[in-house]
């Protein structure tokens, strides 16, 4: 049986952080999903389509680290809904600190409620990337600040065109 896990998430925008756990994520599963969210009560920065391009350019790259295979594809609505229609059987989530543990404790007893067959995993992140969020790697761009450490050079040239600095 294929080992389909799925990492959802609004990867607004894509950071090392999230790449760190995809790569270790792609050890585990045949076929690894990223779920990018369309998370429209957010206000992304970057439209679905920018952060589903940026994604699969980031992914491309890690495929060949690994024999698990990546699809990157967009939902809208609830996670297990979503992990259902893709077959998934372990959802994947990465905890940086308390305050994501206490929320993903939440969501994951939640989840377990409307599909006790899909297993939630959690991976720690790793030391350097515990303090990366999106908001705050936007937060440090739109004021001029360095992003270097906290994202791709890919995704760091999209920011800044956003922020047109």
């Amino acid at each position: 049986m294929e080992r389909v896990g799925l990492y959802p998430g609004t990867f607004d925008p894509v950071t090392m952080g999230h790449l760190d756990i995809i790569g270790r994520g792609m050890k585990l599963v045949d076929r690894l999903i990223i779920g990018v969210a369309v998370s429209e009560a957010k206000r992304p920065l970057f439209s679905l389509e920018e952060r589903i391009a940026m994604m699969e350019a980031e992914c491309a790259r890690l495929e060949g680290e690994s024999l698990a295979r990546v699809e990157v594809r967009p939902f809208d609505g609830l996670l297990m809904h979503f992990a259902e229609k893709s077959n998934v059987n372990v959802i994947v989530r990465g905890l940086r600190a308390v305050s994501d543990f206490e929320y993903e404790f939440q969501m994951t007893a939640m989840n377990e409620q409307l599909n006790r067959e899909i297993e939630t995993l959690f991976l720690m992140a790793d030391v350097r990337h515990q303090a990366v969020a999106s908001r705050l790697v936007k937060e440090i761009a739109r004021f001029g600040g360095d992003i270097t450490p906290f994202v791709t050079p890919m995704v760091k040239e999209q920011l800044l065109e956003k922020y047109r600095l």
